[in-house]
């Protein structure tokens, strides 16, 4: 009876009470697709680049804003994309794939907000430091493009199962990681930036993650392709290796800046990045991997 009181304390509660309300607002978003997740997902994002920028001091600044502007204009242009609202055509000049066609848009956005950072800072001499300019462009790849594939992988042909692999990967990683380095972890992975992590531990996530892709698939098989078990064992085992790369980026930067979290938002977990560090570069992988995987 002590211990179960020692377990429920006040910050534990908290964070189940928030871990609670974040998976079920995930499940609902991710259920539905479409808009609610493209907008919930852009959300995330600006709050993502917000906490960022802000360990560098940049949140009211001129370039910090233009980030937001991108944020926001890049989600619009998702949609715009995915609706096919924009139809012109221009493969019968200039000899592209319809696919590349997008991403052209994609890459021409990026140029051009690069070039409205570089202004800003040209304008404003000395105000800001190229170094500034640098986090701002690196923060809205890192968080804003990076996050989106979320939102891009539920779009995509079995979408509505392959986007769970992005949380199976990441946060089974992370379970799994956890039980094995407790039990077995005996080598630091990275002894000056997280201690607690073990190379043994980073292995049985590795192979924790491609367990429950490969058990998912199993339990969902009537509805995937024939290779569905093999593939998805794959996806999650490669995005099991990146979330630990992600979750080690993450903690990096905090102690870099000497900061515990990147905010207080999260009741118990502390910031959007907190809470989805691992997950920005799961997902692009998920999405990249699920595509070449099912050619």
């Amino acid at each position: 009876m002590s211990a179960i009181k020692k377990l429920l304390t006040k910050s534990f509660v908290e964070r189940l009470i928030s871990g609670i309300i974040l998976v079920a607002i995930a499940i609902v978003t991710i259920m539905l697709g479409g808009d609610v997740l493209l907008i919930t997902t852009g959300i995330i994002s600006v709050i993502g680049y917000f906490e960022l920028i802000r360990v560098y001091k940049l949140e009211k600044s001129v370039p910090g804003i233009i980030g937001y502007i991108a944020t926001v204009g890049y989600y619009i242009l998702l949609k715009l994309l995915d609706g096919n609202i924009i139809k012109k055509d221009l493969r019968g000049h200039m000899g592209m794939e319809s696919k590349n066609f997008i991403g052209e848009y994609l890459i021409f956005f990026a140029i051009i907000f690069i070039i409205c950072l570089m202004a800003s800072y040209v304008l404003t001499f000395p105000k800001y430091k190229a170094d500034d300019i640098m986090v701002c462009f690196f923060g809205f790849f890192y968080v804003v493009v990076m996050l989106s594939y979320i939102y891009q992988v539920r779009e995509i042909k079995e979408g509505t199962y392959l986007v769970w692999l992005i949380f199976l990967s990441s946060w089974g990683c992370d379970t799994c990681a956890y039980l094995v380095g407790v039990m077995f972890g005996k080598h630091k992975m990275a002894p000056v930036l997280s201690p607690k992590k073990s190379i043994e531990g980073g292995i049985g996530g590795v192979l924790g993650a491609a367990l429950l892709g490969f058990i998912y698939a199993t339990i969902f098989k009537d509805s995937l392709r024939p290779n569905a078990q093999t593939m998805y064992a794959i996806v999650c085992g490669v995005g099991g290796l990146v979330s630990q790369i992600g979750d080690l980026m993450a903690s990096g930067i905090k102690r870099d800046h000497e900061i515990k979290d990147y905010s207080r938002l999260i009741p118990g977990h502390g910031g959007i990045l907190d809470r989805f560090d691992s997950m920005i570069v799961t997902a692009p992988i998920i999405f990249y991997l699920s595509i070449f995987l099912s050619k």
